[in-house]
């Protein structure tokens, strides 16, 4: 990848948004994290929702929660151990749909990656795990303190594993509480994303809100879908299929960029299918970065995320994830990406 001084407009149509946070500085998916990142003008905040055992909506970066919680700890947890299969890999550890709310509202938060950002754990042990009601709430308190609207980007996961291997239906629970929150149209701001296909074609019946499909460059297949590749969903033939019932894609920023930095046809295929294109993660840390966009051998030094940013920029893009919005929105409101 090439590392040119991009200097370009703004394009004030970009969406900034939030990846589980502002987790590039507070513990993720914590109500901390979700309004730093609205404090510093993200137009988007994005929790992932997995399912407590009495029906609850809560946000995890996965269900199991033994690398965003203090659980393992708690020796009055300790018989709540399991192994699950889940997406075709056993997992052992502990897990959401295991604790009822009340159980889990005795946890306390924590960084998941501390040997990259030691700084975050100065905050373990502060937060409880937010349910998706508290953190609609913090959204409309924080619109009416700002007087501006802000979105949501809620990510479902796992939805086919709860639903049949737990017997939680996880659509079902977020469409009520899109409804009791008054999420219903698609010009309301939010966007709901899914790695699989299936629960995003029956939210494309029970809702009108805009849908995206997240695409993955690892993970060969859809957990719902095995005999769908993500590769053969990124082409104009696959992205076709994606807008017979999503409004966007969300696709790892590898999809979006050659190695050398330029554009991919990706996002001309997928806007001559009236869908967007909002690339994820930008990270900061080098561990994150293309190498040739890494200041250093060190993981956790800081990598040129301008320039990442401004390639995508350039690429049209119509919003990015970022764990460092407050950067972001800065890059955008200047227009220059230069490091």
């Amino acid at each position: 990848m090439t590392t040119p001084a991009f200097a370009q407009d703004v394009d004030n149509d970009l969406l900034i948004i939030a990846h589980r946070g502002a987790s590039g500085e507070r513990p993720e998916h914590t109500l901390a994290a979700y309004e730093r990142a609205i404090d510093q003008g993200a137009d988007y905040v994005e929790p992932d929702l997995v399912v407590s055992k009495d029906g609850v909506l809560i946000s995890r970066h996965e269900n199991e929660i033994s690398g965003t919680t203090d659980v393992e700890s708690r020796d009055e947890f300790a018989d709540r151990r399991r192994s699950k299969t889940i997406d075709g890999q056993l997992i052992a550890g502990w897990f959401a749909e295991d604790f009822t709310l009340a159980e889990l509202r005795t946890l306390r938060a924590k960084e998941r990656l501390p040997h990259i950002r030691p700084e975050n754990s100065r905050f373990d042990g502060l937060y409880q795990v937010p349910t998706f009601e508290e953190i609609v709430a913090l959204v409309k308190a924080k619109e009416a303190e700002l007087g501006k609207r802000i979105g949501l980007y809620p990510e479902l996961k796992h939805p086919n594993f709860l639903l049949q291997d737990e017997g939680i239906d996880s659509v079902d629970l977020l469409v009520r509480a899109l409804k009791k929150a008054g999420y219903t149209k698609a010009s309301d701001p939010i966007f709901i994303q899914c790695f699989e296909v299936g629960p995003l074609q029956r939210l494309d019946q029970l809702t009108d809100v805009r849908l995206v499909q997240l695409i993955h460059p690892e993970h060969e297949s859809p957990a719902d879908e095995p005999s769908m590749r993500y590769v053969e969903m990124a082409t104009p033939t696959g992205l076709a299929e994606i807008a017979r019932y999503a409004d966007g894609v969300g696709p790892h920023f590898s999809f979006v960029l050659n190695d050398d930095g330029s554009a991919k046809p990706f996002v001309a295929d997928a806007h001559a299918l009236d869908l967007k294109v909002h690339p994820w993660t930008l990270r900061r840390e080098n561990t994150f970065m293309p190498s040739a966009l890494r200041t250093n051998d060190n993981p956790r030094g800081v990598g040129a995320l301008p320039i990442l940013m401004g390639l995508l920029v350039a690429a049209d893009v119509d919003g990015i994830f970022t764990d460092h919005p407050g950067a972001a929105v800065i890059l955008r409101e200047s227009g220059s990406y230069e490091p």
